[in-house]
């Protein structure tokens, strides 16, 4: 039994693809986390949910043009994050209103385009839900660069971020330029579902947005305290989530997403013995 896991990890460090998948996975996981918490904190988590969504539309127009997915869906998917925060700041849709217009219309036009184009075969259920058979050479080396810009940023504009979550309002009123780093944070985690969206799926990304912060807020008070268990846990989640997709042949998002529902759980259990004893 203990010399099977040691063979295990070979067996599964062997596959080029995996360690792709691990590397540009790790990576996603940690950023995603780290802007969930502040999205989470600012009840703007769908935010993840509706650019997945306008992602997907963008790699239905790639497909269709036969372009590089994510040098297509980057730009394109940053523009819907700074259209979604002007239309719910300064408009009558608000909020998941907003959310739920720009998402519903991107999918809808994805799944049109594609139905017209290549059809509704394969590739596009790799795109909803992801595979870690996605990764190429070319997306590992753009996704492990934006990755590393996302956590240079966020590293960066830490105390700004934290103070933007926390209480805008006083950000506000001592002259901190709050819409800049709203769209900060929107354009991180826009970049951040582009390059975990190959892997993940459309459908599946939002989820490492939103469950390590829910799960870390469970048992931790403090910003940095949920920050760092976020980030922690997201990591360890997504590893054992790969593992158990591996040996059980399961879908890699969704293998990785009942790992978070899991987390989640245990952690809210632990929360509950905690305010008992």
């Amino acid at each position: 039994m203990v010399s099977a896991v040691p063979d295990m990890f070979n067996e599964l460090f062997s596959y080029p693809f995996v360690v792709k998948a691990l590397i540009v996975g790790t990576l996603v996981a940690l950023c995603a986390a780290l802007l969930g918490v502040s999205l989470v904190l600012k009840r703007y988590s769908m935010i993840g949910d509706g650019l997945s969504h306008v992602g997907f539309g963008t790699l239905a127009i790639a497909m269709s043009l036969d372009l590089a997915p994510l040098e297509v869906s980057i730009p394109l998917v940053l523009a819907a994050a700074f259209l979604l925060l002007r239309l719910s700041e300064n408009s009558k849709i608000k909020g998941d209103a907003a959310i739920a217009v720009i998402s519903s219309s991107a999918l809808a036009t994805g799944v049109i385009i594609i139905s017209m184009t290549t059809g509704m075969n394969a590739d596009v259920c790799n795109y909803m839900f992801g595979t870690i058979l996605a990764m190429k050479d070319s997306d590992l080396y753009l996704s492990v660069g934006v990755s590393v810009v996302v956590l240079i940023l966020y590293a960066i504009f830490y105390n700004k971020i934290f103070t933007v979550t926390f209480d805008e309002g006083f950000a506000k009123a001592t002259g901190t330029k709050t819409a800049i780093y709203n769209i900060l944070i929107a354009f991180l985690t826009a970049l951040v579902i582009v390059i975990g969206m190959r892997m993940m799926g459309a459908m599946l990304i939002s989820a490492l947005i939103i469950f390590p912060p829910l799960s870390a807020m469970r048992f931790f008070k403090s910003f940095k305290s949920v920050v760092i268990c976020s980030a922690v846990l997201s990591v360890v989640c997504f590893f054992i989530g790969i593992v158990f997709s591996f040996q059980l042949n399961t879908p890699a998002g969704a293998s990785v997403v009942v790992i978070n529902l899991m987390a989640f759980l245990l952690f809210s259990v632990l929360s509950y013995i905690k305010k008992k004893v």
